[in-house]
């Protein structure tokens, strides 16, 4: 049973800082690449940051350049969202997904990110 369980969420402050973990289970997880999405209240869910099966290739979303850093642990099936800076904006739920190929496609249920004074 594919599994993607989010964690890491909260309230923060802005100009303040949260760490998203997404552990996976129930696949070859060193096989997926994988990625954090997010969907803001009446917004359609945009790509945050994505990361290749070995780290190697990494890719983020303008606005988050510079502040958030994605990265994985293959020995923990973990990958994991270090986002700094956070501005209100950035109030979302945040997805992890899992990809490889165009048959295999994974998400997690989300977990709530909300920056507010």
């Amino acid at each position: 049973q594919v599994q993607l369980v989010e964690s890491g969420g909260g309230l923060v402050q802005p100009g303040g800082s949260l760490r998203l973990s997404c552990v996976a289970s129930g696949f070859t997880f060193s096989r997926f690449a994988m990625s954090w999405y997010r969907q803001a209240p009446g917004k359609e869910r945009e790509l945050v940051a994505s990361i290749g099966s070995i780290s190697v290739f990494t890719n983020y979303a303008d606005s988050m350049k510079g502040r958030f850093t994605i990265s994985r642990d293959n020995g923990k099936n973990t990958v994991y969202l270090q986002m700094n800076s956070l501005k209100p904006e950035d109030t979302a739920v945040y997805y992890c997904n899992a990809r490889k190929g165009s048959q295999d496609n994974y998400w997690g249920q989300g977990t709530q990110v909300t920056v507010s004074s």
